[in-house]
């Protein structure tokens, strides 16, 4: 199960697993309330993180995604590794800077996080994550970086994730929104990056024919949403899943995540379980063989109606 991530030498699994439902108690997912059944304090949060971590990694899960919006993700995942004793040889981490988690614990805010990607910002962000994951963070990577943000061609910003390369640590940018495929093509363009996270599913499959092209420059790929926010799951109720699933005698989520692995230029798909029982039904996907997902092309949303579907989400 252990592979490189692209040509980076970076050891990964085919599934890692993203934390930002487990680090906060509120998320876009669908049905996350009843995932977190109104344990929101932060020691019970913590001690879910921890089961699904324990879960991931029993499960063969060596890599594993955070970010600094995500509440006290890094937190619950440094405690996680300081607890089990397990060091950088052990696992893979890779975390995000650029949003600031601002909703202070509370579910019913209309803002959950800032976007700043200023050079001020990764240094304050940088350091913060430092404290916490010291010498397990591998990977850092922008924050749903775009090209209306500008921090692709940000020159300060360019030289702080240079130095922080020259140290040893990937670089990496994750994108979302209907022009995800433009700002990778910038990205490669312009240079000075290792990987790249983005979202491809099969509802929103636009930024394929670039994450292709940065696997073939040597970039890891990393797949997040291959779920849509559980749009894929049960809970979705999409019918040709549902068939595909029994047919398979397995699950959607695992079915959806079984076409994602299909794709030659794809390192990794993130789960982004809040509960151990979805984090193996997820599992589940590496057992099920290859998945072509051209036989789900029905159900492809154009870019702009999947994100502005995405956008209407609640939180919670």
């Amino acid at each position: 199960m252990i592979r490189e991530l692209g040509a980076t030498g970076l050891p990964v699994t085919r599934i890692g697993l993203g934390l930002a439902a487990l680090g906060r108690p509120a998320y876009i997912n669908l049905g996350h309330a009843f995932d977190v059944q109104g344990e929101t304090d932060v020691a019970a949060l913590e001690r879910r993180a921890h089961s699904v971590l324990d879960a991931a990694f029993a499960g063969g899960v060596r890599y594993f995604d955070a970010a600094r919006s995500y509440g006290k993700a890094e937190a619950f995942l440094a405690s996680w590794l300081d607890a089990r004793g397990f060091g950088p040889e052990d696992v893979t981490v890779g975390s995000k800077w650029g949003y600031t988690y601002t909703a202070e614990w509370r579910i019913d805010v209309e803002e959950h996080e800032v976007k700043d990607l200023t050079a001020a910002t990764f240094r304050r962000q940088l350091a913060e994550t430092q404290s916490l994951l010291g010498t397990h963070l591998r990977l850092y990577q922008i924050h749903s970086a775009t090209l209306e943000s500008g921090v692709l061609e940000d020159a300060e910003v360019r030289e702080e994730l240079g130095a922080l390369r020259a140290t040893g640590v990937l670089i990496g940018l994750t994108t979302s929104g209907a022009r995800q495929a433009e700002t990778i093509e910038r990205a490669l363009e312009l240079g000075g990056f290792d990987c790249v996270q983005s979202t491809w599913n099969l509802l929103e499959r636009s930024a394929g024919p670039a994450l292709s092209a940065a696997h073939e420059a040597g970039w890891g790929v990393i797949v997040k949403e291959a779920l849509a926010n559980g749009r894929l799951t049960e809970r979705g109720a999409v019918p040709e899943l549902a068939t595909a699933a029994r047919e398979a005698d397995a699950t959607p989520d695992a079915v959806a995540l079984a076409a994602v692995l299909a794709e030659p230029w794809v390192d990794v798909v993130l789960s982004g379980a809040a509960t151990v029982e979805q984090l193996r039904s997820n599992l589940g996907a590496v057992s099920i063989g290859s998945v072509d997902a051209g036989a789900f092309g029905s159900l492809v949303e154009e870019p702009e109606t999947y994100w502005s579907k995405r956008g209407e989400l609640p939180w919670n």
